[in-house]
């Protein structure tokens, strides 16, 4: 029982600090720009196909450091091009437009490198278990994994909260003009947080590829789960998105590695259905078969006991 919980703990991290990998991009984009981007779930799927291409001939260190690049300059363009023009018609347009940005780049993900898997691998480096516990090995990568997450959380707090830059983006987005008036380029600032933004969903692409495979449908795997992560942490609130994150990791690891289900329940409470009962399929349900929809039941109940999330300050 220890040995499944302790795993359970580590994998429900693993998977939960990917998830804020990729939420913190979408909460920043929201709390600098109010803009909800449908996207940005095919942004990192962007980062994994590119980062695929680019291990291929220089390995994965080079995809891991270059694809996120290439998908933020991405996401700048798609600000600068199409995100500015329809922003003054407010944010039923945004929404559209991004929405049909995303049917745009599975498309062209599709037409460039196909509808099958991809044989996207971690690297050599890491290919060895960072510990063994009870007999179990848990993999070098997974604990790569953790810390790359850790640190992008730190240093986005920092710079959001602590540095002069911060200040700045954040003036940015309640008084535009008085931060003109100041001599910064607000239409330069938008787009560079949209870069950023964009930059770390294809960071969170680069290393979710190896572990949750490259494939065309690796986006709407991920992409409703982010958009739950963002509003039950609060929307633009970066601290609530690692809560957040975290908590939906821990809850589907724990679900999964557990045999518990409806009917220890209905044993426990002396409670007993007949066969031809109407509801005997749903009381013979297991938690591992009900895991993937934990996370929006949780949001259902987050939504109606705090509605402005768990840190979140706007109201939805």
């Amino acid at each position: 029982m220890l040995e499944v919980f302790i795993f359970a703990t580590l994998n429900g991290l693993v998977t939960g600090l990917l998830l804020f990998m990729l939420a913190s991009g979408l909460t920043l984009i929201f709390s600098m720009m109010g803009v909800l981007n449908f996207a940005h779930a095919s942004f990192y799927m962007l980062g994994a196909y590119f980062a695929y291409s680019i291990s291929l001939h220089f390995g994965f260190w080079t995809g891991l450091i270059f694809a996120p690049i290439i998908v933020g300059v991405l996401g700048a363009l798609v600000e600068r091009y199409g995100l500015r023009r329809v922003h003054q018609h407010g944010h039923v347009a945004e929404l559209v437009f991004t929405f049909g940005l995303a049917f745009l780049i599975e498309e062209a993900v599709q037409f460039f490198w196909g509808a099958d898997t991809k044989n996207y691998q971690s690297p050599d480096l890491l290919d060895f278990p960072l510990f063994t516990l009870f007999g179990q090995e848990f993999p070098a990568y997974r604990g790569f994994m953790i810390g790359i997450s850790i640190t992008i959380f730190i240093s986005l707090y920092y710079v959001l909260t602590k540095s002069r830059i911060g200040i700045i983006i954040q003036a940015a987005l309640t008084h535009p003009h008085t931060v003109s008036n100041l001599g910064h380029n607000v239409p330069l600032i938008f787009m560079g947080v949209f870069g950023v933004g964009t930059a770390l969903a294809g960071v969170a692409g680069v290393m979710a590829g190896p572990v949750l495979t490259t494939f065309p449908g690796m986006a709407v795997v991920l992409g409703s789960i982010v958009f739950v992560i963002v509003v039950i942490g609060g929307l633009g609130s970066l601290a609530g998105a690692f809560i957040a994150s975290i908590l939906i990791g821990l809850l589907q690891s724990y679900a999964i590695a557990s045999d518990v289900g409806m009917p220890d329940l209905l044993n426990l409470l002396g409670i007993e259905f007949s066969r031809d009962h109407p509801f005997t399929d749903l009381w013979t349900l297991t938690l591992p078969q009900i895991a993937p929809i934990l996370p929006f039941l949780l949001l259902v109940l987050v939504l109606i006991f705090r509605p402005t999330g768990l840190m979140g300050k706007r109201e939805q």
